[in-house]
């Protein structure tokens, strides 16, 4: 259920980016002539009006195909102020960015949703689940209060790194025990005892754990709240965003940690199954993230289109097509390959240490 809940959370994503410019492109008077799902090959296609419907069989994306966009393109006579390329700069803009900004919107309506639903999340030191055959499972109970780890009194996240430091002898492997058990101090049914596991290495999240986790208390969030916080969270993805996509430029180790689409998808499918607020929140980062990537400026991106239709605006005349043709070929290359990065690195993680939604 996890893989066809994440394909219909990404489905939905890009639906809404295509609905953007299709909305936009019909707003102003430009006549969509395709509005698609994914890419050819169609498996399914209807027009009505003006425009075809359709569904492709590669899921890699969605298109809006606008009369005119394509400067080599023959206008039928008659619709030429119909045309994208006739259009004043101002209304090009507003399509091109109405992709983007769909998602924007997008990703703060799931987050106010999300705050005004659930309130904001607190960890306590209750113990909820238990991982089936872990270490956690044989000595712990739910609605167990851990109140110390070897002594160590903390909240949850002080207690969660304390488990950690017990380490596994020589070069950790996937499942090896810790070296030393871990004393657990927990209140049982209004009594304290103590109580003893031994952790186990995870190579998925490189640390050792006992395989439960903590509840969390939800504290009520009003509307108004809602929308500063929503706002607030939206700016610390951007900021880490903008911040990760210029750190590849001079930090070999950050390109290690970018994730392609593969990635992006396998995370929402793990949140899924973990829970669903979680996987709706990871939704929201990433059309955030689709919105922020699609804004460079380069060809074929959104953000490309937006930056000739301004210096055609500077200039007071169009750029020439072969000019935008080799930047484009720069652009699609650059992406192509920040593409092969993520996918190189998806494919790492999915043989190897996972991607740590634990």
């Amino acid at each position: 259920m996890s893989y066809l809940l994440a394909f219909l959370g990404f489905s939905a994503l890009i639906w809404l980016h295509e609905l953007g410019h299709y909305w936009a492109a019909r707003r102003v008077g430009m006549k969509v002539e395709r509005f698609s799902l994914f890419f050819p090959p169609h498996i399914w296609k209807r027009k009505r009006g003006e425009t075809e419907y359709a569904i492709g069989l590669i899921p890699l994306g969605g298109y809006v195909k606008i009369m005119g966009m394509s400067p080599r393109e023959e206008i039928p006579p008659g619709e030429e102020a119909r045309s994208y390329s006739n259009m004043p700069v101002g209304k090009r803009i507003f399509v091109i960015a109405a992709g983007p900004a769909m998602n924007v919107l997008v990703a703060f309506v799931i987050l106010f949703g999300l705050y005004v639903v659930l309130g904001t999340s607190t960890s306590t030191t209750k113990v909820d689940r238990l991982e089936p055959g872990s270490a956690a499972a044989s000595v712990l109970r739910p609605g167990d209060r851990l109140v110390a780890v070897d002594g160590v009194r903390g909240d949850a996240r002080a207690l969660g790194q304390q488990i950690a430091t017990h380490r596994c002898a020589g070069t950790p492997s996937d499942g090896c025990m810790a070296t030393r058990p871990a004393k657990l101090t927990v209140i049982r049914n209004g009594s304290e005892q103590v109580i003893v596991a031994r952790p186990r290495y995870d190579a998925e999240v490189k640390r050792t754990r006992l395989g439960f986790s903590f509840a969390s208390e939800n504290n009520p969030v009003g509307p108004v709240d809602a929308v500063g916080k929503s706002g607030a969270a939206m700016w610390r993805v951007s900021t880490a965003t903008a911040d990760a996509l210029t750190s590849l430029v001079y930090d070999p180790k950050a390109r290690e940690e970018i994730s392609g689409v593969v990635g992006s998808y396998e995370v929402t499918r793990q949140s899924f199954e973990f829970d669903w607020a979680q996987a709706l929140n990871v939704l929201a980062i990433i059309s955030l993230s689709l919105a922020l990537v699609n804004l460079f400026p380069f060809l074929p991106l959104d953000g490309g289109h937006i930056f000739w239709a301004l210096v055609e605006k500077v200039r007071g005349r169009p750029v020439s097509y072969s000019v935008m043709e080799r930047a484009s070929v720069v652009g699609f290359v650059l992406v192509l390959m920040l593409f092969a990065v993520g996918l190189s690195n998806d494919i790492g993680r999915l043989q190897g240490e996972g991607f740590g939604i634990r």
